[in-house]
């Protein structure tokens, strides 16, 4: 019996301390990007998908972006098509780009909304090519090298956002739907692009307006020379460790992409441990969260 009333106080801890942030983010716009073993692993999955539900539930707007890069790299493999990489970037020509749409604007996106809708959810899954949401244009990276001089190299139908109509977002959301949006964009002409979603997801939160930004990852957060998670951090200190070279590598384009959502009016940006099971809720409605947090002028709690 005590072990059932001991159960019984921790959840009424838990929610106590959840009703703050639920009546702080009632009606406000919450932008997630998903991806990482987040996106693979069964557990992980389930709880993603009542994360989000449940911010449905009590008044937030989430709107999820999702990668999908190891599904697209396993259908290209299984077609005997090669992956080449620049900058860490796929080259994209227009074979691949059919694989990209198939896997992304098909596949992953619709077991996306198959598995918030079995939990209750009321999941629409659209691609940034529905009703122009995502105008693309074509991204081109600098080769580096001493006798190169920055020389572009065009890596084909990899593109960046060039502006997002935000009119599908807000009809959705009005409605109750969750927005599940593959990142694949097209240009005026009707090209199509393949997006990096984590720049997809800190557009169309810079352009909402709104209230956070969370990146799901693969990592415990933003880390210090001995691997303490840094938190609470203002864009100030981030753009140091940037320059510190303490934040470097593949955490650098979330980073940028964080520190753009910030100055660009959203409240906060969130990198997290998509790792830990109801990652979103923790870091939403608990006091610790599980990844770094930052803000324009940073702040010592959420």
């Amino acid at each position: 019996m005590s072990l059932r009333l001991d159960s019984a106080k921790n959840i009424a801890k838990v929610l106590t301390e959840a009703l703050p942030y639920i009546q702080k983010f009632t009606g406000r716009t919450i932008v997630v990007k998903y991806g990482g073993n987040a996106m693979v692993d069964e557990a992980l999955k389930q709880s993603f998908a009542r994360d989000i539900v449940l911010m449905k539930l009590v008044g937030i707007n989430p709107i999820i972006v999702h990668g999908g890069g190891p599904q697209i790299g396993k259908v290209l493999e299984e077609l005997n098509i090669e992956s080449n990489f620049v900058a860490g970037m796929r080259v994209t020509d227009s074979q691949t780009m059919d694989v990209v749409e198939m896997v992304l604007g098909g596949l992953v996106n619709k077991e996306i909304v198959s598995l918030l809708n079995k939990n209750q959810g009321k999941a629409v899954g659209i691609s940034g090519k529905d009703a122009g949401l995502i105008r693309a244009k074509r991204l081109k990276v600098k080769k580096q090298g001493e006798e190169i001089d920055h020389e572009e190299i065009d890596i084909g139908q990899v593109g960046q956002v060039a502006s997002i109509n935000t009119e599908v977002l807000d009809v959705m959301t009005a409605s109750d739907f969750i927005p599940v949006i593959a990142p694949i964009g097209a240009d005026e002409k009707g090209g199509s692009y393949n997006i990096n979603a984590d720049s997809v997801a800190g557009e169309i939160a810079r352009v909402l307006g709104a209230e956070k930004l969370i990146l799901l990852t693969n990592i415990a957060g933003i880390q210090d020379e001995k691997e303490n998670i840094l938190t609470g951090l203002s864009t100030k200190q981030v753009e140091s460790l940037v320059a510190d070279k303490i934040i470097d590598g593949g955490m650098l384009p979330k980073v940028e992409c964080a520190l753009r959502a910030v100055n660009g009016g959203v409240q906060s940006a969130h990198i997290i441990d998509g790792r830990v099971e109801h990652a979103v809720l923790l870091e939403i409605f608990t006091d610790e969260g599980v990844g770094t947090l930052i803000t324009k002028h940073g702040i010592e709690k959420k």
